[in-house]
């Protein structure tokens, strides 16, 4: 029964009848905003229309009595953006309970998401799209209790009631604030590196003789295999391959193609990072709001897009340039909160390998312990370089790497591999044992679990494909690892936004780039909020092994030490 709410006369029908659980749906058609709201238990569908500007409309008052109530609790799918929006006009989503669209996401991280896809997929049911408001409220008010059944049946209530819907208010209220931008510094940086390409790009015409366009892949390979008579390493379906690896491979013939890759770092770093993030400073805020996506990735860990500000490489000297962009208010500071090595610590705690554990109980260097194993000597005896190998080693096991890829990655022989791997899984045989069990219990249930229950479907873990096969191994290693890593950051940031909150704090969370917290702090309360994102981040979860989290306080993003 679709009841249209135009008049104050009938707003308070739907008050009277509106009982808790209630779906929501808040949809702008254009530019006129009407939001749907129905009781899980009752028939009545309610459509509010709240015109161009919700804020005065005679219905808003009302509305948000309902909205604000953390009494009446909130059902519906994709809520986050309604979160946003509410915020904007000024009210509090309070009452979150139930997301359609998260719930199918932890019950399978692989599939899709969309209203239409549940339907087929839990109720059977083809809908052609766009779905009509009231028919969303039907379709969501049928999902929910067959996907509140099966989170129950796959024993993620917790990771969904404690964590996951949590979140979503922690996510939104990040979009919300955004992260300061001075736009003068990136206009800066990309005139130098536009001057520097212009350079590398003449530099280049000159010594081949003839003007082309270097990011075309065709023209490029005419040029370098044709004309400079390179000899080929692969060919594509379009013609000679100039992929990355092709070209470093032939920089040692020509060093004219070291240049190439420096022209093609600076065009990406302008294209792919530079100008993307000039346009997306918002006009009224002078900051950059991206969007953190809980639904995307098959791990459990977040996605940040428009702009992706997870992947501003830290390494390089360029991308501490692009992050010194990157300010603070004033009055502000930033403090940075990483996860000290969670991967191996976790590793430790999955496979409860005695040796492992024991290094960080006692706050040895985990890499150091390693190395001294693999090369057969002391720990004191232990060089940079061998740390180095030995880092790539610990780090390989956890991405379930073979012999093959660690020469690669080393540049050593594949018998010399081999041997590193066998005297790491001397030292800690409990890892060998864990990595054992965990592809008998892939191959047996066709999925792998984290540390709080979320599953992954390891789809090819039994496919004839030898090489689909391999990859599907290396996937069910790591994914209980990755995914508790993803589990217990999400945790900490749901524990220490309430912290916060209940004391009334002046700080923000802002960022989260996968091990690490980004926060923005009045400068005066620094110290006191330094101690409490320590305490809340390592002590999210009880684990065989102590969490550790290294802090870095700075003015701006890329300049980031000990204050």
């Amino acid at each position: 029964n679709n009841i249209n709410v135009n008049f104050s006369s009938d707003i308070q029908s739907v008050m009277d009848k509106i009982t808790s659980p209630v779906i929501i749906q808040l949809e702008s058609e254009e530019s006129n905003w009407k939001i749907v709201l129905s009781s899980d238990q009752k028939d009545d569908i309610f459509e509010v229309n709240l015109g161009e500007y919700p804020e005065k409309s005679s219905f808003f008052k009302p509305l948000k009595d309902i909205l604000t109530s953390e009494k009446i609790k909130k059902i519906g799918h994709n809520l986050k953006d309604t979160i946003i929006t509410l915020k904007k006009w000024g009210i509090d989503l309070n009452g979150v309970e139930f997301d359609t669209g998260i719930a199918s996401y932890l019950l399978n991280s692989s599939s899709s998401y969309s209203l239409e896809d549940l339907c087929l997929e839990f109720l059977g049911k083809r809908i052609n799209t766009p779905i009509p408001a009231p028919l969303k409220v039907q379709l969501i008010r049928e999902l929910y209790p067959i996907l509140r059944q099966q989170l129950k049946n796959q024993k993620v209530e917790y990771l969904f009631y404690k964590v996951e819907i949590p979140l979503l208010k922690v996510l939104a209220e990040m979009q919300l604030r955004g992260i300061k931008v001075n736009p003068k510094i990136l206009k800066d940086f990309l005139q130098k590196i536009r001057l520097k390409r212009r350079k590398i790009e003449d530099e280049i015409y000159k010594e081949v003789g003839e003007t082309f366009n270097i990011n075309s892949p065709q023209q490029l390979g005419k040029i370098l295999f044709e004309r400079l008579n390179l000899p080929v390493i692969k060919r594509t379906k379009t013609g000679y391959s100039t992929s990355e690896t092709t070209i470093q491979t032939l920089s040692i013939i020509n060093p004219l193609l070291k240049k190439i890759l420096d022209y093609r770092h600076l065009f990406k770093l302008e294209s792919s990072y530079i100008k993307p993030l000039l346009d997306l400073i918002n006009p009224v805020t002078g900051r950059i709001h991206t969007c953190f996506n809980q639904m995307v990735t098959s791990t459990g860990r977040l996605s940040s897009s428009n702009p992706n500000l997870q992947n501003i490489p830290i390494r390089e000297k360029s991308g501490r340039e692009i992050r010194k962009a990157f300010v603070a208010r004033e009055d502000h500071l930033f403090i940075s909160a990483d996860y000290s090595q969670i991967e191996l610590r976790l590793l430790a705690h999955l496979s409860g390998d005695k040796r492992l554990i024991d290094a960080f109980l006692k706050g040895e260097d985990i890499h150091r312990e390693t190395a001294a194993e693999i090369f057969n000597v002391l720990p004191l005896q232990v060089t940079a370089q061998m740390r180095r190998k030995a880092k790539v080693v610990n780090f390989g096991i956890i991405y379930g790497i073979s012999p093959f890829g660690l020469a690669q990655n080393l540049g050593i022989s594949e018998g010399e591999a081999e041997e590193y791997i066998e005297r790491y899984f001397n030292r800690y045989p409990g890892v060998k044992l864990y990595i054992e069990k965990i592809l008998e219990e892939a191959r047996k249930k066709g999925y792998v679990t984290t540390i709080m229950g979320r599953r992954r479907y390891i789809l090819e873990i039994n496919s004839r494909n030898k090489k689909r096969r391999k990859l599907a191994e290396r996937i069910a290693i790591n994914s209980p690892i990755q995914g508790s890593a993803a589990d217990l950051i999400k945790l900490a940031m749901v524990n220490l936004q309430r912290r916060i909150k209940k004391d009334n704090l002046p700080g923000w969370i802002i960022l989260q780039l996968h091990d690490e917290l980004l926060l923005e702090v009045l400068k005066d309360k620094v110290d006191q909020l330094r101690k409490i994102v320590k305490e809340e981040m390592e002590s999210a979860m009880k684990l065989s092994i102590p969490l550790v989290v290294d802090i870095k306080i700075g003015k701006n993003w890329g300049e980031m030490g000990d204050y």
